[in-house]
């Protein structure tokens, strides 16, 4: 295995470019439904991701497969964690299983609608841009063996801050994860509006780049509060990275669903599912994925987009959210500009 994916060369990039607009093209004249889908990708079962392409000639069949999770502080470690996982996966699909460590979740989103990326773990919000935008198929999340997953967006502080509830963030300094980012951002915007509370008017938007930035960032008392994801800070406190008694949660959301996992859409058939009962069908006993969130989940339980991302949508469509390459390459880069200062 190794640590990252190398990039394409200019002559292949441009060859593959032109590929999609020919396939976009023609995909465009003979759909007869799409949604919210990228003109490339059709819906025509009305599942509300990208159908299988219907030409056996549109079908990818990579050897090795790439597998990434979403970005995270440091994805070194993440690789170590999904070992077992991504041996299992090559024993079922009879390929080469590589890892690519996001730096962000544009750039995962970006090397999946680019062919770069096959197979994926995709943080909540950023899932409905993978979907739309990049061909992303979610079928399975972590789970409890009684099929129970989620978590919910929290609100935190500091344990001796004078910040008691949501109105109390007027005039403060809050950091939130990343524009597309579900509990850390898109959520926080429409929840806490209901509130009687705008976050950019309200109080100061500060991007921290990942829940982990946005915790510790509290616990340091760089950040006043923060909107996080309870599933990061569980995981955290287990760790001993923070101490729990540190920080107070002010406010909590019912729960919503965790990171999908899924491929990509025009991956050949049988592949798919061989991809898909691997997830479903792992034993996470005595491996990297039950240490690390063994708390929370201990296997993979099937999902579909349309009903369990249900709620997200929601979130984002009150938002007004545009699913375009060009809006998530801006706010990769509002990130990114917030992060430099």
């Amino acid at each position: 295995m190794f640590n990252a994916v190398p990039s394409l060369s200019k002559l292949f990039f441009a060859s593959m470019l032109a590929v999609f607009a020919v396939a976009s093209a023609a995909n465009a004249a003979e759909c007869k439904n799409r949604g919210d889908l990228d003109v490339r990708y059709c819906d025509e079962d009305g599942d509300l991701v990208a159908d299988t392409p219907k030409n056996s000639k549109e079908w990818l069949d990579p050897n090795p497969l790439i597998f990434s999770y979403t970005p995270v502080e440091d994805p070194s470690v993440y690789e170590n964690v999904f070992t077992e996982f991504m041996q299992y996966l090559s024993k079922k699909t009879g390929k080469q299983v590589r890892w690519y460590g996001a730096e962000s979740y544009a750039a995962q989103v970006e090397a999946m609608r680019s062919g770069r990326l096959h197979v994926a773990g995709i943080s909540t919000g950023p899932t409905v841009f993978g979907v739309n935008l990049a061909g992303y198929v979610p079928f399975a999340i972590m789970c409890k063996g009684d099929g129970t997953f989620g978590y919910k967006l929290q609100l935190i502080t500091q344990a001796d801050s004078d910040i008691k509830q949501v109105k109390d963030l007027k005039g403060r300094k809050v950091a939130h994860v990343t524009p597309s980012s579900n509990s850390g951002n898109q959520a926080p915007r429409a929840l806490f509006k209901n509130m009687g509370v705008v976050p950019d008017e309200d109080y100061k938007v500060i991007y921290s780049g990942k829940h982990d930035n946005s915790i510790m960032g509290v616990a340091n008392k760089d950040y006043e509060a923060a909107p996080i994801a309870s599933s990061v800070l569980d995981r955290m406190v287990q760790k001993g990275v923070v101490k729990r008694e540190a920080l107070r949660i002010i406010w909590e959301s019912d729960p919503f669903p965790t990171t999908s996992y899924g491929m990509a859409y025009n991956l050949k058939p049988d592949l798919q599912k061989n991809i898909r009962e691997a997830f479903l069908t792992f034993d996470w006993k005595g491996t990297g994925l039950e240490k690390e969130f063994g708390k929370q989940a201990d296997t993979f339980c099937p999902i579909t987009f349309e009903k369990q991302w249900k709620p997200i949508r929601i979130i984002q469509k009150e938002n007004k959210v545009v699913y375009t390459t060009a809006a998530l390459a801006e706010e990769d880069a509002k990130l990114k500009k917030k992060k430099k200062k």
